[in-house]
């Protein structure tokens, strides 16, 4: 953790705050992505299982679809971690 000093004649103060602040911000963006990201796999496994138990798809349509929408959320996460770790070098 970096610390901070206090005098207001400092220089680290004043060109440390904006790079933390951005750095900060980032990280609630990515953290909000990954979360959405979670969010709208599960709620369309949930609408594919709906379906599927309705007889409106079938079994097929069901795994093939519930396949697609888990990989698009593992490639979204994995871009996501790549950014982090882009960021932080």
């Amino acid at each position: 953790m970096t610390k901070f000093n206090n005098n207001p004649n400092s220089t680290s103060t004043t060109t440390e705050q904006p790079v933390i602040q951005e750095r900060l911000r980032q990280a609630k963006l990515s953290f909000n992505i990954a979360l959405s990201l979670t969010r709208i796999s599960a709620i369309i496994i949930v609408t594919i299982l709906g379906l599927f138990i309705s007889g409106k798809i079938s079994e097929t349509t069901a795994i093939t679809a519930s396949e697609i929408a888990s990989k698009l959320v593992i490639v979204g996460l994995k871009m996501t971690k790549y950014t982090n770790e882009r960021r932080d070098k």
